[in-house]
């Protein structure tokens, strides 16, 4: 017997043996391709971009996993409490397996072998930060042996914060989020730190399976897994029965996040810093690096440039008359569910979607698109309005802008046409205006003019509408705006604003072929002074001008001040003849407006990499003494400015006395009121295609262009005075309200003569036709009228007599190319 035992004890001793080398052989095979764990201190997720504007609100993200990193310091005891119950309550103890829990799980499944229930796992976290990390997902028994390995490896190598750290911001919690904070936001609109209990707890319940959670398509299963949490929660000692039962009575209270910013009206301007970010650091910079962008814009100023934009569009486009329905549905039993799949303007809420459900003489009745609850169902509330026919008079009106035969409501809507329809009289009214979007559209930039910050941007009607953005894609010609340029080269090359050209017909010829050109509705006023040129924008003036200085220095103005890279030195150009953008346009009349200062525009005022650390910034002048870190009765710290001067204060200031006469009596004339200095020009480019306005207050310059994408006359009465100055100014009414009123800074050295405003020569005591005029030293007004264009030099008297419509046109201001 002893023999024997001795005999089954060496066996069992060999077999030990000969299993323990097979062991050793098996785990040096896993063992020798495991990856490398030290990767983990290197660890850089991908993070989303975050756009703010000036004010630190949120514009936009941009990622391809929604995920922000949060320091293990930074997250809630609560928070990490919640997942520790429900993954790995014994998290802090074990070495990285659970052994206990491994043991717990076997015995649970042999139970329940056989029943179809899905097996119990005993992964703990940080085995799961090993599978995330290191591993693939496949379920093989080598993978979770090379899982354990690594755990045991991984917990002797970081601390158990800096584990869960990783585990809570890799984890995917659905709806493309990947970690807490993002996970947060993305379910309930909040910070991890305002979190619930209940709120914590359905969180924790997500990461076992998003999709077997959702908070609408599985709304029970949500609420027994997060019910579940807070049970364990309770058990483990991390909240009081009472909290913990009065969580479990809640609602789920998903608040699902539909969009990336909550900045009103900013989709051009973000797709525009989106564009540059990509141009500068690439496109994993943008989606994964982590960025934070703070940009320029201001969100008040940004909705007003929007209303001001679309007021213009829209009283334009209703006076051309109504162009029929968006589309036209069979409503059936329920035109709710047609009506659904309708498409938004998600841009422009005011607008709603709705079907015609009936028409008379007298108003519309209009059924509203349903919504849809958080599983995609429509809701099955069907909510009804009215459009009176005073509501919609401007759609009797033919393409033309003529009265069309209908005049009732029911000449012109039938059932089932789709429309869009905004809401009058106040949030509970059921009385609604007919609208459409409008076919012609515009951009609008503002600017600050000393440092080039744009403040608001608006690249069309309506960005769900069209994508394509007019303030900074579009090239179009800047017409008559684009003449206070080649005054301004004028200005510099010794001629003054009292210097006097001939308003006559004039020809050109040039390879054969010959240019006449005119002004606008033809005529001229004989000689004329350079003020009354620009205010009056007098083509033949112009050309004059800029043929008697020489093209040249015309074209090296427009190019130092940004207007057009490579400007063709030809005639045309000085009436606005090439294409540019308004974006270029503003900030060549930001210039004038800052007093001649080189500025670049920018969207972007900084941006930082996904550790705090600034890797570009706007601003790039530098301050000597700004961070000192004591007062000891130093001199205040001074900023160096040394940006170019790429234009004379005084022609500057001298520019911009002019452009105020553009407002105070020329194209302007009655369309900009405003409590303050002032100045801008318009412009409209031939059979009124585009039509601009450019201005500026000290503080701020904004300018705006309408027309048709594709280059089209706009009708009679299409100018820049009457169409684009009136967006400018509803602007700028809002953009100066609460401020104090200010003036035009006048240079140092700059003398201020009373002028004959007809003949530019020092005006006589009790002259009655006198301006106060601005010269540099040295200059002032002509001792006799020497006029541009004319061969001999004339007397004032005879002037008047060779040219007896002078007087005339002068005082009743007969406009030009407007």
């Amino acid at each position: 017997m002893i023999r024997l035992i001795g005999y089954l004890f060496g066996l069992a001793s060999v077999a030990a043996l000969a299993a323990a080398a097979v062991a050793a052989v098996y785990l040096t095979t896993v063992t020798k391709d495991l990856p490398d764990y030290e990767v983990l201190s290197r660890y850089a997720p991908p993070v989303m971009t975050r756009v703010h504007a000036g004010n630190g609100a949120l514009i936009a993200e941009y990622a391809h996993e929604r995920r922000l990193f949060l320091p293990i310091q930074a997250i809630p005891d609560r928070v990490k409490a919640a997942f520790l119950s429900a993954e790995d309550k014994n998290f802090y103890t074990h070495p990285g397996v659970d052994l206990w829990g491994l043991g717990r799980a076997i015995l649970v499944n042999l139970q329940n072998f056989g029943s179809g229930r899905r097996p119990v796992g005993a992964s703990t976290i940080t085995q799961q930060v090993a599978k995330n990390f290191l591993l693939s997902s496949d379920q093989t028994m080598d993978r979770k042996i090379k899982e354990a390995i690594l755990s045991f490896r991984i917990e002797q190598a970081y601390s158990k914060d800096k584990i869960l750290e990783l585990y809570l911001n890799e984890i995917f919690f659905g709806l493309n989020s990947y970690g807490i904070a993002a996970a947060s936001l993305t379910y309930f609109d909040k910070p991890v730190t305002e979190l619930t209990i209940a709120e914590t707890a359905y969180l924790a319940s997500l990461p076992k399976g998003p999709a077997n959670y959702h908070p609408y398509r599985h709304t029970q299963a949500a609420l027994d897994r997060r019910n579940w949490v807070i049970d364990r929660l309770v058990e483990n000692g991390f909240v009081s029965q009472a909290d913990g039962e009065a969580a479990k009575k809640e609602d789920l209270g998903v608040n699902l996040r539909r969009g990336g910013g909550n900045v009103f009206a900013s989709d051009y301007f973000a797709e525009e810093v989106r564009r540059q970010i990509v141009d500068k650091y690439g496109t994993k910079a943008l989606y994964e690096g982590g960025l934070s962008v703070r940009t320029s814009l201001d969100p008040n100023l940004q909705v007003a440039a929007r209303k001001a934009l679309q007021d213009g569009l829209l009283s334009y486009d209703e006076r051309r008359g109504y162009r029929g329905p968006v589309t036209h549905i069979d409503m059936g039993s329920d035109w709710g569910v047609p009506l659904a799949d309708v498409p938004s303007l998600g841009d422009v809420p005011e607008w709603e979607v709705a079907v015609v459900l009936s028409t008379s003489k007298t108003d519309v009745q209009i059924g509203l698109k349903p919504d849809r609850d958080g599983a995609g169902k429509v809701v099955p509330e069907r909510l009804r309005g009215t459009i009176k026919a005073d509501a919609m008079d401007w759609a009797y009106r033919s393409g033309r802008g003529d009265r069309k035969t209908a005049k009732s409501p029911d000449g012109v809507l039938q059932p089932g046409d789709v429309v869009y329809a905004e809401r009058i009289g106040g949030e509970t009214s059921t009385n609604y205006r007919l609208r459409q979007p409008p076919k012609v559209q515009g951009g609008f930039v503002a600017m600050d003019p000393h440092t080039g910050r744009v403040l608001a941007l608006v690249g069309g009607f309506s960005y769900a509408q069209s994508e394509f953005n007019r303030a900074t894609q579009a090239m179009r010609q800047p017409g008559s705006s684009f003449k206070p340029f080649v005054y301004a080269a004028a200005l510099d090359s010794g001629y003054t604003p009292a210097s006097v050209v001939l308003d006559a017909p004039v020809e050109f010829v040039s390879g054969g072929e010959v240019w006449r050109p005119q002004n606008d509705g033809g005529g001229s006023v004989g000689p004329a002074t350079l003020r009354f040129a620009i205010e009056h924008s007098r083509n033949l003036m112009t050309v004059r001008l800029a043929n008697d200085m020489g093209m040249n220095l015309v074209a090296e103005y427009a190019e130092r001040f940004g207007i057009y890279d490579h400007m063709q030195p030809v005639l045309s150009m000085s009436l606005g003849a090439g294409e540019t953008t308004v974006m270029r346009m503003v900030s060549a009349y930001a210039v004038i407006a800052n007093g001649g200062k080189q500025i670049k525009p920018t969207l972007i005022d900084r941006i930082q990499d996904r550790y705090g650390k600034t890797i570009f910034k706007h601003e790039e002048r530098v301050c000597e003494g700004c961070n000192a870190p004591d007062w000891h009765n130093q001199d205040e710290p001074v900023v160096a400015d040394d940006r170019l001067q790429v234009l004379d204060p005084m022609t500057a200031y001298q520019i911009t006395s002019m452009m105020q006469g553009v407002i105070q009596r020329g194209t302007a004339y009655g369309k900009i009121k405003l409590d303050r200095d002032v100045a801008g020009k318009t412009g409209t480019t031939n059979d009124a295609k585009d039509t601009w306005f450019v201005g500026f207050t000290p503080n701020i310059v904004a300018g705006v262009y309408i027309g048709y994408d594709n280059p089209t006359p706009m009708g009679r009465g299409a100018t820049g005075g009457s169409m684009s100055a009136p967006v400018f100014n509803e602007f700028m009414q809002t953009a100066v309200k609460g401020t104090p009123p200010s003036k035009f800074k006048v240079p140092d050295g700059m003398q201020m003569i009373a002028v004959n405003r007809k003949t530019g020569m020092a005006a006589v005591e009790g002259d009655p036709d006198t301006i106060v005029e601005a010269f540099k030293p040295g200059t002032g007004p002509a001792d006799s009228l020497s006029v541009i264009g004319m061969d001999s030099n004339m007397q004032p008297d005879e002037i008047m007599k060779s040219s007896p419509q002078v007087n005339q046109a002068v005082q009743s201001g007969t406009p030009g190319l407007f």
